[in-house]
């Protein structure tokens, strides 16, 4: 049902990169499908979402997730709102017991991230365009407003679409190095004339690295590429499906008293 980073394996700290399977979703969306924004049964998402918050040792209604829009904003989390209500925001953080705090892709980067000794936690989403405007930094200077060290904190890097499934145009290359020119070495030859092959978690490393970040783990999954475990946005643009379902990766400060 879910996969576990020992760099994240942290005295009162619980976290989970889940796998889509576990779940009671059908057909596309088998079986842990947790994105509320997706065309599933509500009643199976929220179920699926409750599985992944009572593995993590929380009540269901104790687990958020913001309303992702590809940003590098981030919310500080002391109180839940219901699933699907969630803030506009691409990262959360806390420092309250009890409480976990989420993110849900499909190809784009989750980054769970935690300092053990402040006892602060924080979840990302970063796709292309977040992590290139800064949702890792911004997530990193949150923590640090709740009290974190950045130089503690460890950043891990869940199941992303790897560089030999992700294939952009010249116009996302261009980008890039408009911006630095040295970011040239994320990207490797296509078979396809002017188009590159981009390596999203090498740029998150890069990012995480020139921020300060204490440690950054790449756990090395390609969500295209197994879709036994991982669904994957990319992947169902090409077989031609309708929809796809969600992953949730999510992290948890256990309560004192456990």
């Amino acid at each position: 049902m879910k996969i576990t980073a020992d760099a994240l394996d942290l005295p009162g700290i619980r976290h989970g990169f889940y796998t889509r399977q576990g779940g009671v979703s059908d057909g596309i969306y088998a079986s842990l499908n947790c994105g509320v924004g997706s065309s599933d049964e509500r009643t199976r998402i929220l179920e699926n979402r409750a599985r992944v918050a009572r593995d993590l040792g929380v009540a269901p209604d104790r687990l958020a997730t913001p309303y992702q829009v590809h940003s590098p904003d981030v919310v500080v989390v002391d109180e839940v709102w219901p699933a699907g209500e969630g803030p506009r925001a691409d990262a959360v953080v806390t420092a309250r017991p009890g409480l976990a705090v989420g993110v849900g892709t499909a190809d784009c980067g989750p980054l769970l991230f935690a300092d053990a000794e402040a006892r602060v936690v924080g979840a990302a989403h970063a796709g292309w365009r977040g992590a290139f405007t800064g949702v890792l930094e911004a997530t990193l200077a949150a923590m640090e407003g709740l009290g974190a060290d950045r130089g503690r904190i460890t950043v891990v890097l869940g199941p992303t679409i790897s560089a030999a499934s992700y294939e952009v145009g010249p116009e996302f290359v261009a980008r890039f190095l408009e911006a630095d020119t040295t970011n040239q070495r994320f990207f490797a030859p296509s078979e396809r004339e002017r188009h590159r092959q981009f390596d999203l978690p090498a740029y998150l490393g890069h990012r995480a690295a020139a921020a300060g970040a204490g440690r950054f783990v790449d756990l090395g999954l390609c969500t295209y590429a197994d879709p036994a475990r991982f669904y994957s946005y990319r992947r169902m643009t090409h077989q031609g499906e309708a929809d796809y379902g969600r992953l949730l990766h999510a992290i948890a400060l256990a309560d004192e008293e456990t």
